[in-house]
């Protein structure tokens, strides 16, 4: 609670909105932060693993501590002149009492070694202040008990609260400043520049495919859609499994951990169970096709590789949630949950059509389809990872000679095309072309073989869209019994065309 006279014209009963309780706080720890930081700058770097400006009760402390990083980021001195300097003309500084309460907060401090636990009472003040707010607008709203308010929602909605404030310690969202903007998209570069390929996003192990899209970015919606039998799941699979397989913790300064490389996975199968699921990826990475292994037609040789392949798998970050009948709210429940309790670097969902909107939607599927890709984009912004997404396509690519999916043939709503920040179509023309064999006595039949053996093996992925970069075509190798797609051998490539 409050410690000590408030100098600054606020009222120390001040109540947060929904209670009837003092909003918690501590302007003694405040103030010391602030006079460790102006009397040694070093310290700044200490505490903003921490802490962040928004955590300060006070709004005269949050101007201050923000004028502090921003000259000592700039390897400026904050020293009070100079932070007086570019507070003069900002309202409230100045009632504050300006630059002689800089020079008493530099001329006081308690101590400068105590200023990690100091920050830490803050950071704590913060994250009570944060539930008795999520608390007073959860029993607001359950009171009025609105007949469109159904409990669920609120339960989800209150869950989405308890999230964002678990993850980064405040409360409600807001404007963020250019300044705040432009440091996070250097720290975004700077990790590219570290990471191996120079990648912005998550290396999804296809090179040419990381190449085009600089890796799966996080907070984007990926939209991977195909025809059956392309092999959309197997893709997403594969690329899961490369991520899980790279992942390389790294600790920050506040102690938590952070993907240097690759991350952990989260999956939800709604099609296929955990157990085919998991045959499909020990078939990837022993070698041992799929089938074979369902059937238990395996020699001892085949089956040593299965059993170190799966020790070798036992120990990934990759999660599977196969229950199937999922709604988008439910899926976001256990997405932010696998994230709290294990974190989490890519969620992979197989596939979109599978889930349910709310039930106020009722029989219109185009409108639910919509609330779906709007959830999904929503919750990769919320927890900052990419959402690899897969999704069907309509029939009439297969009326069309070249059946080479577009845009326009994205399932029952434009709403995907439009909530999608990357959209990515999978393409085989072998499988078409083995469809149409024409008669072993035919001319045309030599120069069918001919084709088959130029593309067999060879899958394109087509980029149908993405914010961050052109659209194209990016080729890669398949090998079916394996359902593996892997980098194309160019100068194998070549030499069969």
């Amino acid at each position: 609670m409050a410690d000590g006279a408030n100098p600054l014209p606020k009222d120390p009963n001040a109540s947060v909105p929904g209670t009837e309780e003092r909003a918690p706080f501590s302007l003694e720890s405040e103030q010391a932060v602030l006079g460790a930081i102006l009397y040694d700058n070093e310290i700044f770097f200490r505490v903003t693993g921490i802490l962040k400006s928004e955590h300060f009760f006070d709004p005269v402390h949050r101007l201050i501590f923000d004028a502090c990083g921003a000259l000592i980021n700039q390897s400026r001195l904050a020293s009070p002149a100079l932070i007086d300097a570019s507070l003069a003309a900002i309202p409230g500084y100045l009632e504050a009492g300006g630059r002689k309460y800089l020079e008493q907060l530099a001329a006081n401090v308690p101590s400068t070694a105590g200023a990690l636990d100091y920050a830490r009472v803050i950071f704590e003040m913060s994250v009570r202040r944060g539930l008795i707010t999520i608390g007073g607008d959860m029993i607001e709203r359950a009171r009025v008990a609105m007949l469109d308010d159904e409990p669920g929602a609120q339960l989800a909605d209150a869950e989405q609260a308890l999230y964002k404030l678990a993850e980064t310690g405040k409360y409600g969202g807001g404007f963020k400043t250019f300044r705040t903007a432009i440091s996070e998209a250097i720290e975004i570069a700077t990790a590219a520049v570290k990471r191996d390929g120079g990648l912005a996003g998550v290396a999804t192990g296809l090179r040419d495919l990381d190449h085009t899209l600089g890796g799966l970015h996080p907070s984007d919606l990926i939209i991977l859609a195909g025809r059956p039998s392309m092999g959309k799941s197997s893709l997403a699979t594969n690329i899961a499994l490369n991520v899980a397989r790279a992942y390389k913790p790294e600790r920050q300064p506040d102690g938590t951990f952070k993907a240097a490389e690759g991350g952990v996975v989260g999956l939800f199968s709604l099609e296929m169970s955990s157990d085919q699921l998991a045959t499909r990826i020990i078939s990837e990475v022993s070698g041992v096709p799929s089938n074979e292994i369902r059937r238990g037609d395996i020699d001892q040789e085949q089956f040593d590789r299965i059993y170190h392949a799966s020790r070798e798998l036992e120990s990934l970050p990759l999660f599977i949630d196969d229950t199937g009948g999922l709604s988008v709210g439910q899926l976001a429940a256990r997405a932010r949950r696998l994230k709290r309790q294990h974190g989490l670097g890519l969620l992979v969902i197989d596939y979109l059509q599978l889930l349910t909107g709310s039930q106020k939607r009722g029989d219109n599927r185009v409108q639910e389809i919509t609330e779906i890709s709007m959830g999904l984009k929503a919750l990769a912004k919320e927890l900052q990872v990419p959402v690899l997404a897969l999704s069907q396509l309509s029939r009439q690519v297969e009326s069309r000679e070249d059946k080479r999916p577009q845009l326009a043939d994205l399932r029952e709503s434009g709403s995907i095309e439009q909530d999608a920040d990357v959209v990515l179509f999978i393409f085989r023309e072998e499988y078409y072309l083995k469809r149409a064999e024409p008669r072993m006595d035919s001319p045309e039949h030599a120069e069918w073989q001919q084709k088959c053996d130029e593309i067999r093996g060879i899958a394109e992925v087509i980029i149908g869209k993405q914010r961050h970069g052109p659209i194209g075509k990016v080729e890669l190798a398949f090998q079916e019994n394996l359902t593996k797609f892997t980098n194309l051998d160019r100068r194998y490539g070549d030499a069969r065309r």
